[in-house]
């Protein structure tokens, strides 16, 4: 027996209300706010740090830093991986912008999960993931500046 119009779009609508729930419960306000709202999502055409970085889990995280007077100044960043891979790589840029390059190191993934409030637990290691890759394209900009003096 097919469904109406109206039995159709009330089962969308249920559907996504619950999709939206089940977000909102594991992600909280911050993360759920910008899982519908992403930012820093894309690549920087031309960065001065790049890196890419493929965790335990599978997921990858590729970074570009755009940096001007030893300062980041913006990012973006692309994953193959889930929805927390996604949040914690927008994360990880927010943190980054307007730092010195060499403060970045002090970043450390549960500074990711704290910036974000609540979290899947078992989907820390994504924070993690989100600095090992900023970190990486800080470095990569440092060794490219080494190389180029």
């Amino acid at each position: 027996m097919a469904m109406s119009e109206k039995e159709f779009n009330d089962y969308v609508d249920n559907l996504q209300e619950k999709i939206f729930t089940e977000a909102k419960n594991a992600y909280g306000p911050k993360g759920f706010d910008r899982w519908r709202n992403p930012k820093f999502h894309g690549r920087l055409e031309n960065p001065d740090g790049t890196a890419r970085v493929t965790g335990g889990c599978g997921d990858t995280i590729e970074m570009t830093l755009r940096i001007k007077d030893g300062h980041i100044v913006d990012g973006a960043f692309v994953t193959t991986g889930c929805a927390s891979s996604g949040l914690c790589g927008s994360f990880a840029v927010e943190l980054a912008i307007g730092k010195k390059v060499e403060s970045v190191f002090e970043l450390e993934g549960q500074d990711v999960l704290e910036a974000l409030g609540t979290f899947p637990e078992d989907d820390a290691h994504c924070a993690f993931l989100a600095i090992e890759t900023l970190h990486e394209a800080v470095n990569e900009y440092m060794v490219q500046s080494v190389a180029k003096q």
